[in-house]
């Protein structure tokens, strides 16, 4: 595999259906966004080394949450943890403008360059705590965390739209159901799994502990 076609095409096989999201895929070189001696493997299906211990997120994986998202253009979305901001990139494609929170400063400035380069402009890639969100952009129609936590950190569900929907791993990091929530009056409720996987955890004021 070794073109953004043929990436998209096993997306596609793993059971996505959106075509703006298989589109965005056909059309975001992947290589571009992961360090440059492994952009030969970046058209494989499987998550790839970065540094502090984290990988990117496996892209088929990153696909079916987006998706469950249900993003239709005029979004305001949230993203915890941007990596090295190929999911960012997706998402930017997919929507009005994209906030992403990133806990590493190399990253951040990583991922500014790698949205630069591939002039991605709705974009805006922050350093902080990804678990209080960003509470002066609020309210966000999608959110979008990638890191394993038990629950929804509350700052998340408080900057979420009434209607708007968020998409967590849900778990202490290493095996977790992916879930979608809907935010309604009441508060956030689980609509259904999206997937199993394997993430690393959230960490932060309201994650697995602070900074």
């Amino acid at each position: 595999m070794s073109d953004p076609e043929a990436l998209a095409r096993a997306i596609a096989a793993s059971g996505v259906r959106d075509p703006r999201l298989l589109d965005a895929l056909r059309g975001m070189p992947r290589a571009g966004f992961v360090p440059p001696e492994l952009a030969e493997r970046a058209y494989v299906d499987r998550p790839l080394p970065i540094p502090h211990g984290q990988v990117t997120t496996q892209p088929s994986l990153s696909a079916k949450m987006i998706e469950a998202l249900g993003l239709m253009g005029p979004e305001n979305v949230l993203e915890i943890g941007a990596g090295y901001a190929f999911q960012t990139a997706l998402l930017a494609r997919l929507s009005r403008f994209v906030w992403s929170v990133e806990r590493f400063p190399d990253f951040v400035a990583t991922a500014r360059e790698n949205l630069a380069r591939h002039r991605v402009e709705n974009v805006e890639v922050v350093s902080g705590d990804g678990t209080r969100g960003l509470a002066e952009h609020a309210p966000y129609d999608a959110t979008l965390v990638s890191a394993a936590f038990p629950s929804v950190p509350p700052p998340l569900a408080e900057q979420l739209e009434v209607g708007g929907r968020l998409v967590q791993p849900i778990g202490s990091g290493g095996a977790e159901e992916v879930a979608l929530f809907e935010k309604g009056p009441k508060g956030l409720e689980r609509r259904r799994t999206v997937t199993r996987a394997h993430f690393v955890r959230l960490f932060g004021a309201y994650g697995a502990h602070t900074f």
